[in-house]
């Protein structure tokens, strides 16, 4: 499942023993998800769990094409610790650089929405770059130390 990208591993560091080392399942394609799960539009409309997890996939996905045009070599893991802090998406440039990304469908943004990043850039220690996240609102806004929350949309918008 890791070959066709369908498993994504933890990400860990061996000094961490309070981290969950399971991997996370996507499945490549939202519409193909969406059919074997027999939702329609207006189905998946109601059910706002399911649509989170399917724009997190979308994400992950639209993520890793993306960095598919880089010169670099990104690799791409979760992060979930024993205490329920989550990061969707860790994204890692080698030794040196690692980022976070979380997924809301919610059109706000607080505090409590960088839980997940700080445990990661507290975990990464010198090697954090930067956490975001990814929203379905209008701004980009700083929440201090290296996190913003950034509109969804910004993915496509050419800086």
């Amino acid at each position: 499942m890791d070959r066709v990208n369908l498993a994504r591993p933890p990400w860990h560091s061996n000094r961490l023993s309070r981290l969950i080392k399971t991997p996370k399942l996507h499945l490549g394609d939202t519409g193909l998800a969406s059919a074997l799960l027999g939702v329609d539009p207006i189905a998946l409309g109601a059910d706002r769990p399911l649509l989170g997890q399917l724009l997190e996939t979308f994400v992950f996905q639209e993520l890793q094409r993306q960095a598919s045009w880089s010169e670099e070599r990104l690799t791409f893991f979760h992060f979930r610790d024993k205490d329920g802090a989550e990061v969707d998406i860790v994204i890692e440039r080698g030794a040196q650089a690692l980022a976070g990304v979380e997924v809301k469908l919610g059109a706000t943004v607080t505090t409590a929405d960088f839980r997940g990043l700080r445990k990661l850039r507290d975990a990464a220690s010198k090697r954090w770059t930067a956490g975001v996240v990814l929203y379905d609102g209008e701004t980009i806004a700083s929440f201090g130390d290296g996190l913003y929350a950034v509109p969804v949309r910004a993915m496509w918008e050419s800086v």
